[in-house]
């Protein structure tokens, strides 16, 4: 059974930053993509940013210059480095995997940008 578990989650202020971990149950190098999406309340889950078992790395031009994806694939752990937070980023994130057998989740982890 694949467990995503997202971590680093918080309140800061805008123009702050913020560093999320998803750390996996086992090897990331059975997933073919792993990715982050996130949820703001009454509106449908987005796509953050996605990057496969080779590296290659895709964004949502709204994060585009402002957010990182990157994988640490010793430590199992997929990482979203946010700058520049604004309110708007205000959203749970949900780390993703995708593997032959199916796609999972993680809990989520709030984000809130706000003085």
């Amino acid at each position: 059974q694949v467990q995503l578990v997202e971590s680093g989650g918080g309140l800061v202020q805008p123009g702050g930053s913020m560093r999320l971990s998803c750390a996996a149950s086992g090897s990331i190098f059975r997933f073919s993509g792993m990715g982050w999406y996130r949820q703001a309340p009454g509106k449908q889950r987005e796509l953050v940013a996605t990057i496969t078992s080779g590296g290659n790395t895709n964004y949502a031009d709204f994060v585009k210059g402002r957010f990182t994806i990157s994988r640490d694939n010793a430590e199992n752990t997929v990482y979203l480095q946010m700058n520049s937070l604004k309110p708007e980023d205000t959203a749970v994130y949900y780390c993703y995997a995708q593997s032959s057998d199916g796609g999972y989740w993680g809990q989520g982890t709030q984000v809130t940008v706000s003085s």
